[in-house]
């Protein structure tokens, strides 16, 4: 894996991304908000769809919390924007980083090359652009919601 460094405490990289209905997204655009990037291996997965329904389920709250969920994977538009219908997402935002192929999971330093996919991660960039949370979990490991939770209540 090609690891950046990125931690705790770094400016996060900027990016624009198409999300699921082909919309632009910036990183930057959302300054003077929180933005949770969620990133999970592949759509169409028992475990990554268990993890994008957990932050629509909870878009009341991360909003209470002035945050922003998004998920991010490397599949196509047309597959996040059906997977999206199927998991019957509405709010969340599924962004794409297909081509250049996992280029924004490069920049967090988070590219599985052998795989050809992200770790599963939660990463979360406070109002200034400043990561404040960096999470790894195992591919297999569902990332608890409760503790993201918690995290940006102790923040807010």
């Amino acid at each position: 894996m090609s690891n950046k460094g990125l931690k705790v405490g770094d400016t996060a990289p900027d990016f624009t991304l198409n999300d699921h209905h082909n919309r632009s997204f910036k990183l930057s655009d959302f300054r003077g908000q929180k933005v949770l990037l969620s990133f999970h291996p592949l759509a169409w997965t028992r475990v990554c769809a268990e993890q994008m329904k957990s932050l629509e389920e909870n878009m009341s709250r991360f909003k209470e919390l002035n945050t922003l969920p998004v998920g991010l994977s490397v599949d196509t538009v047309p597959s996040k924007h059906a997977w999206a219908k199927e998991l019957k997402i509405r709010e969340l935002r599924l962004l794409v980083d297909f081509w250049p192929h996992g280029e924004v999971a490069k920049l967090f330093g988070i590219f599985r090359e052998e795989d050809g996919f992200s770790e599963r991660a939660n990463i979360i960039v406070d109002e200034d652009g400043k990561i404040i949370l960096f999470k790894i979990y195992e591919i297999s490991q569902l990332p608890n919601i409760e503790e993201i939770i918690s995290f940006l209540k102790d923040r807010k």
